[in-house]
């Protein structure tokens, strides 16, 4: 995939924040990690993210608020959700929400970065 494709990793787990950017770099991708929602609002990745990977549960601000608040600011980046807690209400939600996938951790490399190709190549804002 292009080094174009700017792909922001949102996750309170740090290993899981460096495994997901080395697969993703490893694959051409532009990475940048945040701890939190919040730390990724603050930064300056937040207008140039191509994709977002967000877990679904953190401190402060869930993943699928962080969907919520992006929508309202006219930001319609896709959303890709990994969670260690998969749960079929949540996963409903954040679909309906237009995220692209909805991954349970541990997900296999391939699986995300399929989902990443898809949200990439949709049009911005279809099915948003």
């Amino acid at each position: 995939m292009s080094t174009l494709s700017v792909i922001s990793v949102i996750d309170d787990d740090a290993s899981v924040r460096t495994a997901t950017n080395n697969l993703l770099s490893s694959h051409g991708y532009q990475v940048h990690t945040f701890a939190s929602a919040v730390d990724f609002l603050k930064s300056a990745r937040l207008g140039d993210s191509s994709c977002i990977v967000a877990d679904v549960q953190m401190p402060l601000m869930s993943g699928l608020d962080l969907l919520q608040h992006m929508r309202t600011l006219g930001n319609h980046a896709p959303f890709v959700f990994i969670t260690a807690f998969p749960d079929d209400s949540v996963r409903a939600r954040a679909l309906k929400a237009g995220a692209i996938c909805f991954l349970a951790k541990p997900f296999a490399g391939p699986v995300l970065i399929n989902c990443i190709e898809n949200a990439l190549n949709r049009p911005r804002g279809a099915g948003n």
